[in-house]
């Protein structure tokens, strides 16, 4: 419980409260959960997806080949 109250320091009561009835909702009154709910709501946005120019598009592309590593192996 003073885990979930001192998260109203941080976060603000209005997320709290969701992350509370978050919980709740899916049957759970665990204050690391409620904890863990906010801090998925402060994780950033996945990045955008950055275009790759033309030059460095893949040509061929590789080919597994495990005997190079065997011969790798082999040689040490």
């Amino acid at each position: 419980m003073v885990d979930i109250l001192n998260a109203v320091l941080t976060d603000g009561l209005p997320a709290v409260e969701a992350a509370c009835a978050e919980a709740l909702a899916h049957g759970v009154h665990s204050a690391d959960v409620v904890l863990n709910i906010l801090a998925r709501q402060r994780d950033p946005a996945p990045p955008a997806n950055i275009l790759t120019p033309h030059a460095l598009e893949l040509r061929h592309a590789p080919i597994a080949d495990c005997a190079r590593y065997d011969n790798l192996r082999r040689t040490i």
